[in-house]
């Protein structure tokens, strides 16, 4: 049974894990505002962690790069030798390259 979950919802967290980088690169409407961008990617799920150049405050950075870790989504089941086995899916990680110097 766990396996045919497993194998089932294998397909729908990969889905997931690769469509939340592509929706969020900085886009012309947002300017590439830093604070725009990280909270479009905390509202979609994602794990934010952010590289910072320079000290200026976070609302005048710009974003330089947003990228994402390519290791596919791993669903890890908890079976606590209960009756009820959940399945828990990791945060897809993204990594945001800010430009603060200005």
């Amino acid at each position: 049974m766990k396996t045919f979950v497993a194998a089932g919802l294998l397909p729908f967290a990969a889905m997931v894990a690769f469509a939340v980088p592509a929706h969020a690169a900085p886009s012309a409407d947002t300017g590439g505002n830093a604070v725009a961008t990280i909270n479009q990617l905390k509202a979609s799920g994602a794990d934010v962690r952010i590289n910072r150049i320079g000290s200026g405050p976070l609302d005048e950075c710009e974003v330089t790069n947003v990228n994402s870790f390519s290791r596919p989504a791993q669903i890890i089941p908890i079976d606590d030798d209960d009756i009820n086995v959940f399945t828990t899916f990791p945060k897809p990680k993204v990594t945001v390259t800010l430009n603060c110097t200005r």
